[in-house]
């Protein structure tokens, strides 16, 4: 009998796309015949969608669900967008393989009659540190909150309940819809969020015969830049209300981070870009997170 394997994931049309390209390469790197099936799971976040991810517990909210099951060996594989997951993992679970990063950038999405240059526009984003970027280039900008996936958001603009929403490229690359952004924003002017554009495939820490599968599947280059990114949002001790981006690149045998920080009010930025040897990721991650704190000291307060 061929094995079986059942990988979890969110229900939305992006998170099950993810899950299509995860089964794939699975198969395509396994040596055995097996059955693989996609289960969709019901998050926190999918739940309450009419309400701020920060009032219905943060930033995990679209992943603890699914580790609970992998946990519970509900599950085998559980596929995430790595910017959705804490920064600390469970202790019996770990992410197995960062597969090849997608576009990690920012884009706009505006109604038909409106431009970045409108005298007002009422932005959707759900988003802190999107709403503080944004408002930092453009003054125009009223940022609303906003829920759902990809394709409710866009129709709520071509409805007029907002003039534009802000949203992840690799997104509205996977769904095909780039002809709907009006401008895709550079990583220097728009850092994204630390682990955007990656897809993160976690498993069991005791699931040997999994993780070697899944070794095979790993993009290293991703995974280092992963690592820098994630240890700077540990050492900053950030939570859900924390307004941060951390963006790192590799240039053959150096990594560069660049990173902004808000304040706690929100008033005040914080910029760090460091480079180092990418033999050593979480060391330039933690040394730009405690430079991040110390330009940021009596602005912001770690929070954990």
């Amino acid at each position: 009998m061929d094995k079986k394997i059942i990988i979890g994931a969110r229900g939305s049309k992006l998170s099950v796309s993810y899950a299509e390209t995860v089964k794939k390469l699975f198969s395509s790197v396994s040596d055995q015949k097996m059955e693989i099936d996609i289960q969709t799971i019901k998050t926190s976040g999918d739940i309450f969608h009419d309400k701020k991810i920060s009032d219905i517990g943060g930033k995990n909210i679209f992943c603890k669900e699914i580790e609970r099951q992998l946990s519970e060996k509900k599950i085998d594989i559980a596929v995430h967008s790595l910017k959705d997951m804490d920064s600390f993992e469970e202790n019996d679970l770990i992410i197995g393989a960062y597969l090849k990063r997608n576009d990690p950038r920012d884009v706009i999405v505006l109604k038909k009659d409106k431009s970045l240059n409108s005298d007002k526009l009422t932005i959707g984003s759900s988003s802190k540190r999107r709403e503080l970027q944004f408002k930092l280039h453009f003054k125009n900008i009223t940022c609303k909150n906003i829920r759902g996936n990809i394709d409710s958001r866009i129709s709520k603009v071509k409805k007029g309940e907002y003039d534009g929403i802000i949203l992840a490229l690799a997104g509205i690359k996977t769904l095909n819809l780039e002809e709907e952004i009006n401008e895709i924003f550079s990583e220097k002017k728009i850092v994204p969020s630390a682990g955007q554009g990656v897809i993160a495939v976690q498993c069991r820490k005791d699931d040997f015969e999994n993780l070697k599968i899944l070794e095979k599947m790993n993009d290293e280059n991703t995974k280092i830049c992963a690592l820098t990114e994630r240890s700077l949002l540990k050492t900053i001790g950030g939570d859900c209300h924390t307004a941060v981006g951390a963006y790192a690149k590799i240039d053959k045998d150096n990594i560069t981070i660049t990173s902004q920080l808000f304040s706690d009010d929100g008033l005040k930025s914080f910029s760090v870009q460091k480079s180092g040897d990418k033999k050593f990721p979480a060391q330039l991650g933690i040394s730009a997170g405690k430079d991040l704190l110390k330009q940021s000291e009596g602005k912001y307060k770690k929070k954990r």
